[in-house]
């Protein structure tokens, strides 16, 4: 411990050493927006105040200047300038001007992060793991035992993993009954259960959303892709009901279960209607897939909503990116119909002529809340079973600049709210 304060301390005097800053470019000129971000969490470890430059050149980074930073992001490949003070300064009052859409977010505090995952292999993969790992930002995994065990509060972020929440194990039931790993999963899922006190998977995880629900209302930062998104509202809607076929729990569901659903539980969807038969993969017609299936894949695109950085810092820096038109990508759930969103909830992006919102956001008590849309930003239609994505191959994604966008909002100080 003495080793590392000692570390810390010639760290700070090292950053008082300089009269310049380093500035790191996030429009187009980065050469790896994503390990960009790995630096600026690496700072933050070190108790480095980051500013964070809201549409200033996609979103850039200024931190005063230090020889082992400038060291971290020669190794990492990541693009900076060395700008005197008198040019910090100007920036900072080109910034502040009323009449520029700019602001700046001092970053001080590295939250805590925690992936829910099972600790098995599973076929699939998982963006918000494949990013941060490239990125180099420390997580840890946290599934059914931890949450219901009551671990949540001792993390700060946590992003649900490509999850089915309903107790249908993914509605993967027509395609791979028969498979290996699908039914080990409802093995390990159904002991799990057991273990924990629960009578049926679907009851466990509606323990383990519900828990989920609590971590936010206390200040927890949420972030969900795929169908980690809709299954979660799904399972808080039909908390007082049973939607799971005999397959799936050993009875049947609850007659006229769609009447009955409660979307006042529920973060960010409400009208929609379930599709339990478990020959189709598909949970409800939240979900958009159906039209962006008949879109050709060179005009699935969404763009971002360009927001007030001095009066809407929140939403700000999560759509921060070097451009505003992002490619689309399938997923189970790929996106969002929006006549099933709440008038409250915030569209970060859209695809407007299919009527439909990629990215959306909303608060919960102390917290927030991020549902993103799809599987992998860089793989447009990922199979179970495919190969991982190489982001060695794609150090500039603009749809993986929004996850890590999620992972250093928490960071950011607290401002007052304006009015």
């Amino acid at each position: 411990m003495k080793r590392i304060g000692i570390s810390a301390i010639l760290f700070l005097i090292s950053l008082s050493s300089f009269a310049s800053y380093l500035l790191i470019p996030m429009d187009e000129s980065q050469k790896n927006h994503l390990k960009a971000y790995g630096v600026t969490y690496w700072c933050l470890e070190r108790n480095v105040e980051v500013q964070w430059l809201l549409n200033y050149r996609g979103g850039s980074f200024m931190i005063k200047s230090a020889k082992p930073i400038q060291d971290e992001m020669l190794i990492r490949g990541v693009s900076y300038e060395i700008i005197p003070d008198a040019k910090s300064t100007a920036i900072l009052s080109e910034i502040s001007n009323p009449e520029s859409n700019t602001d700046v977010v001092k970053l001080q505090k590295p939250p805590k992060m925690a992936v829910y995952s099972p600790t098995g292999k599973q076929p699939w993969d998982d963006a918000v793991t494949l990013v941060l790992t490239y990125a180099e930002i420390p997580y840890e995994v946290i599934y059914d035992r931890g949450v219901i065990e009551g671990k949540l509060p001792l993390y700060d972020w946590l992003h649900l993993h490509h999850e089915d929440f309903t107790g249908q194990y993914g509605k993967f039931y027509a395609s791979y009954k028969n498979a290996g790993w699908y039914k080990q999963q409802v093995k390990d899922n159904e002991e799990m259960a057991t273990d924990l006190g629960f009578t049926k998977v679907s009851e466990l995880k509606l323990g383990v959303a519900l828990e989920i629900k609590k971590f936010t209302a206390g200040g927890g930062f949420l972030f969900s892709m795929c169908s980690g998104t809709d299954s979660y509202d799904i399972s808080l809607a039909a908390m007082d009901i049973d939607i799971c076929e005999s397959m799936f729990d050993g009875d049947g569901s609850t007659p006229d279960y769609n009447s009955k659903l409660n979307f006042t539980n529920t973060f960010a969807f409400k009208d929609f209607t379930l599709k339990t038969n478990p020959n189709l993969y598909e949970f409800s017609n939240i979900d958009a897939t159906p039209f962006h299936v008949k879109t050709p894949e060179n005009r699935d695109k969404f763009t971002l909503f360009e927001f007030s950085a001095k009066w809407d810092p929140v939403p700000t820096m999560l759509t921060q990116n070097h451009t505003k038109i992002v490619d689309g990508f399938m997923g189970q759930t790929t996106a969002y119909d929006k006549r099933f969103i709440k008038s409250e909830v915030l569209i970060l992006g859209e695809n407007k002529s299919l009527n439909s919102a990629r990215y959306i956001h909303g608060s919960f008590g102390k917290g927030t809340w991020t549902f993103y849309g799809g599987h992998d930003p860089e793989d447009y239609q990922h199979f179970v079973g495919d190969p991982p994505t190489d982001l060695n191959l794609h150090p500039n994604s603009p749809g993986y600049r929004l996850i890590l966008n999620n992972v250093l909002f928490p960071a950011a100080k607290k401002k007052k709210q304006k009015t």
